[in-house]
């Protein structure tokens, strides 16, 4: 059986530069690339604006500035509330029997939970043998696990040690669960970007030909778990799914997520980088937990294996797959998708190195990594321009959704920092009128909130990790502390500079290469 039909293979092939992103009579060809160049041309020109406003109107580029500031500051406000909603709803599903919720909630459409069976894929390229074997050691623990789990170890073909680490894998966990699938994704086939995405597509194709063609099984009671590598899944999380998936009306309209944090070697990196990940930790539990906000997936996420085969599985020539594959079943199922949340956290691992400075860098990388996600708001806006059918407004909410954090990352922090400070430098006499005026004193207290917030959410982050592995050292304490300090420049070299170099890459149509970070 073939990987891809012809018809298939001539979709995959069709994503380059110059492809039509919609046809017909709708409007003309455009290419890809002025869509993918919307963040960094709003992001060049935004500062072109700021530099000859500061010369012609200084006054209004410090306004506007201070809106802006004003505004995240809220955002902060609105993010803790949410944050702190979330860990109690965490600390409740943490207690409850899923099995008893299951029976208390069973219906007549409802499937019999015996009968779903978990498929977790586990893309990988050359990861640690400790890491994957540390993530299914997790998967065992869940009381579904020998009946109803059944792992594929999704590897790269290119990888060397590829087979003998699957193998070692296989043998020692294959009590443990119910069926452990291996397949090979094969290097460098036409069309693809190598990475996640197109493993995912040719593991999970496999999975269906595997259970579904071969076993018998229903494509019905199939429901998928991607799983990054070092992602160690809650061990109440399969038997909450379970229990999501088969009482569900939705099961094959529905994306389920978990919060993330990031505390698998959370004790092992550096302070500064620790408080980094607390951050970025805490806003994704905002944004699932928030009931005015809408969540995307991130990282390790949950659908039915019928809604994968509906919209035709992952695409093969992207980067940020998660966000790509809901935006994609989001448009195919006119719109009618919805994110199922699951409040019992998975951890991941954080990014490390030999040296602080080889951390930071690496750091870096994967920021650039997920910064590349700004190339999803060309593919949403050319989804929304190509589905007319769909209601203007729930597609324009997607488009909002997706723009938002890509747009203020790049253009936003541009008029935040230039708009403050350049008025200022290029006019000195600004200054003393500047510093009197109430614009003044709220951006002050903007700042002075977002950074009592942004130590909340680092205190809130401590209390949630696993226990030290030894007491607190002075050097660590005085490194942890001289970390806030450093919070603005970190900010400054983990968030504004990769996002500004990703989105001006894809600006100036200059790809990246997909690169694992180490993280052990």
């Amino acid at each position: 059986m073939p990987y891809q039909s012809s018809g298939e293979r001539k979709s995959s092939v069709q994503l380059g530069v110059g492809r039509s992103l919609w046809s017909g009579s709708i409007a003309p060809l455009i290419p890809e690339r002025v869509f993918d160049g919307i963040p960094g041309f709003l992001a060049w020109v935004s500062l072109g604006l700021v530099i000859y406003g500061t010369f012609v109107a200084p006054q209004i580029v410090f306004n506007v500035a201070v809106i802006i500031g004003v505004y995240l500051a809220a955002r902060m406000v609105f993010g803790s509330i949410a944050t702190l909603y979330g860990l109690r709803l965490i600390r409740k599903w943490e207690r409850t029997n899923w099995r008893e919720d299951y029976e208390t909630n069973v219906a007549a459409n409802s499937l019999p939970w015996e009968e779903v069976l978990h498929v977790i894929v586990i893309p990988n390229y050359k990861e640690e043998h400790s890491i994957l074997r540390q993530t299914l050691q997790r998967l065992s623990e869940s009381h579904v696990a020998r009946e109803q789990v059944c792992i594929v170890l999704a590897m790269e073909a290119g990888e060397a040690t590829a087979n003998n680490k699957a193998l070692a894998l296989k043998e020692e966990f294959a009590a443990c669960f119910k069926e452990i699938l291996i397949t090979f994704h094969p290097k460098g086939l036409y069309g693809e970007l190598q990475g996640k995405s197109a493993n995912e597509n040719w593991a999970v194709r496999n999975a269906k030909r595997h259970f579904v063609d071969e076993q018998g099984y229903s494509m019905d009671q199939l429901v998928v778990t991607i799983c990054d590598a070092d992602s160690l899944l809650h061990p109440l999380y399969l038997e909450c799914l379970t229990g999501q998936f088969a009482n569900s009306k939705l099961r094959h309209s529905t994306v389920w997520q978990a919060p993330i944090r990031y505390h698998s070697n959370i004790w092992n990196i550096h302070p500064a980088l620790g408080l980094v990940q607390a951050y970025s930790a805490a806003w994704e539990l905002a944004y699932l937990a928030a009931p005015w906000w809408h969540p995307l997936p991130i990282s390790t996420y949950s659908l039915s294996m019928r809604l994968a085969e509906d919209v035709g599985y992952w695409d093969t020539d992207v980067i940020a797959e998660d966000l790509h594959m809901f935006i994609k079943c989001f448009f195919r199922r006119g719109a009618k998708l919805h994110l199922g949340r699951i409040y019992l956290p998975f951890s991941g691992n954080s990014v490390t190195g030999n040296t602080f400075w080889e951390a930071c860098q690496n750091r870096y990388q994967q920021t650039l990594r997920h910064a590349w996600g700004a190339k999803e708001i060309g593919y949403t806006l050319s989804q929304v321009l190509e589905r007319p059918e769909i209601a203007p407004l729930r597609g324009l909410q997607m488009l909002f959704r997706v723009t938002h954090d890509h747009i203020m990352a790049g253009a936003g922090w541009i008029i935040l920092t230039f708009g403050q400070l350049l008025p200022v430098l290029v006019h000195p006499q600004m200054a003393a009128q500047i510093t009197a005026q109430p614009q003044f004193l709220v951006l002050q207290v903007s700042y002075a909130l977002v950074a009592v917030l942004g130590v909340v959410f680092w205190w809130i982050d401590l209390r949630l990790r696993p226990a030290r592995p030894h007491p607190w050292t002075k050097r660590e304490i005085v490194t942890t502390a001289f970390s806030f300090v450093l919070l603005a420049p970190l900010t400054v070299l983990f968030v504004a500079l990769p996002v500004m170099q990703a989105q001006t890459r894809l600006l100036l149509g200059m790809p990246i290469q997909y690169r694992v970070a180490r993280k052990i």
